[in-house]
């Protein structure tokens, strides 16, 4: 059988995934790095560290394994992140991360002259700190000699593949959430380019997902003894990579990633710019072009090990969540887990996170609980404010680390009123990319082997008791954010 690598550049991990033409996962391999955060706010990486993670988990993948048997290589990843190539090939300053939040202040200025631009004028709803847009101006206007020297810039794992094959392209997703892009035309916006005065010929071509950017260079098929040839699909951002993956695509039902950040998707016929949530443009072969709505609860993953790593000085994230669950609801500890800002549900980047309700008989696993209960009611707003009714929502198929833990799944159910459904942990962007570079060979469907793959390891029902507490828990929660407005105002 022919074997398909797909490479996943994590927010603080890269990690490969080999499959064969069935679908099955025949060997996964990954590599930790840190994000560098010179200044509050500000949140880096030097893009070499990627691929030197890639490099290293590429070995660990293949040791043992037969490489001549790699057909095609798909790349995925963190999607906003903006990368600035020079005219020496090289990244010219680290990469400006999509969680980044420097261009808090200047944002709001950038919005009105967009709203006054009528063709253009919802992405004015779009943009926000962290997109490329916004960060392509910082470097502009902060480090004025460095943007000189950009001939052009990628978007996180765009990276990856131009390190691979030596070609500069982007695709349509991470072009549509760029805040750079005319979601009506399908084209790089001219007014956006002009408002921002950006100069055109920076700007990367957009591709379909499982179109060849181009060949693996001769440097790495030496090093890693591939044969000849070996395709490299341009690839697209983790969350259309993980809705390939748990079948959103194919069968037109909403999946949640709950990974760094809490990342909601739902496919639609056409783009609704009247509700919360990014409407990302996908298209395997640049002829069909879906919409893919996008939320997110930016603090997700990253609030509960915010909680675990550096409260809490501990990783047994399983035994510090052995919470009861028959009495999940009744505690009246609230957390509020926007720890980095808010994109979707306020677009409010100064949100802050908060406990309230604490009292001398609160427990550190009641403090746990309240951690892992706040990201589901943010879960709950954000499917709310992106108009997903509860009959759409159930059967949600849960994918990312979040979603191992049992107890975190019930709690979800109960709070969403829906069946939850916690799906295997293959089927994540990693797993969805390398079937898209299956597929882009012509020899597999992809629809047939998501078909064949997608299981569901444990379904979790909604429990009459628990939803009623959690209801009125909610309703509270939502009074929050207009108190903390409140107390922070100045």
């Amino acid at each position: 059988m022919e074997y398909y690598v797909g490479i996943d550049i994590g927010t603080s991990s890269a990690k490969l995934t080999l499959i064969n033409e069935a679908g099955d996962i025949i060997k996964e391999s990954n590599r930790e790095y840190r994000i560098s955060e010179p200044y509050p706010g500000w949140k880096e990486i030097d893009p070499e560290v990627w691929m030197q993670a890639v490099d290293e988990a590429m070995e660990e993948l293949l040791c043992g394994e037969d490489s001549q048997k790699v057909k095609a290589i798909g790349v995925t990843g963190q999607m906003h992140t903006v990368v600035f190539i020079g005219n020496n090939g090289r990244s010219i300053r680290p990469a400006l991360m999509w969680n980044d939040t420097r261009t808090a202040l200047p944002l709001h200025g950038i919005k009105e002259k967009i709203q006054e631009t009528p063709k253009v004028s919802y992405i004015a709803n779009i943009i926000s700190t962290g997109s490329p847009a916004m960060n392509l101006l910082w470097l502009k206007e902060n480090e004025p000699e460095n943007f000189q020297k950009v001939k052009k810039f990628l978007i996180g794992p765009d990276y990856i593949v131009y390190r691979l094959t030596g070609r500069c392209q982007t695709d349509y997703c991470e072009a549509s959430t760029s805040s750079l892009f005319d979601l009506n035309s399908g084209k790089w916006s001219s007014e956006i380019r002009q408002i921002l005065d950006f100069p055109e010929s920076i700007y990367p071509e957009v591709k379909g997902t499982c179109e060849a950017a181009g060949n693996l260079l001769p440097e790495w098929e030496r090093k890693y003894h591939f044969g000849k040839g070996v395709k490299v699909i341009t690839g697209t951002g983790d969350n259309p990579a993980a809705a390939i993956s748990t079948g959103c695509f194919a069968k037109k039902y909403p999946v949640l990633s709950l990974g760094t950040s809490g990342v909601l998707m739902y496919p639609k016929e056409k783009i609704d710019f009247t509700a919360k949530g990014k409407n990302i443009m996908f298209s395997f072969d640049r002829k069909n072009v879906m919409i893919l709505v996008q939320g997110v609860v930016q603090s997700c993953g990253s609030s509960f090990e915010w909680w675990m790593k550096n409260i809490l000085k501990t990783s047994d994230f399983g035994g510090e969540t052995k919470i009861d669950t028959k009495h999940l609801g009744e505690n009246q500890l609230f957390f509020y887990p926007h720890l980095a800002g808010d994109k979707t549900i306020y677009g409010d980047a100064n949100l802050r996170g908060a406990f309230l309700g604490i009292g001398t008989e609160t427990t550190r696993q009641d403090m746990t609980a309240a951690v892992m209960e706040g990201i589901c009611f943010g879960v709950k707003q954000l499917a709310e404010v992106m108009r997903i009714t509860k009959n759409e929502l159930d059967g949600l198929k849960v994918t990312g680390g979040g979603s191992k833990n049992e107890i975190w799944m019930q709690m979800l159910a109960d709070i969403l009123n829906v069946q939850i459904m916690q799906t295997e942990s293959g089927a994540g962007a990693g797993y969805g990319i390398a079937l898209a570079a299956a597929g882009s060979t012509g020899k597999v469907s992809m629809d047939q082997i998501v078909e064949q793959t997608i299981r569901v390891k444990k379904t979790f029902k909604p429990r009459k008791y628990n939803v009623e507490l959690y209801e009125k828990k909610y309703q509270t929660y939502l009074k929050i954010y207009e108190a903390l407005k409140q107390v922070f105002e100045e």
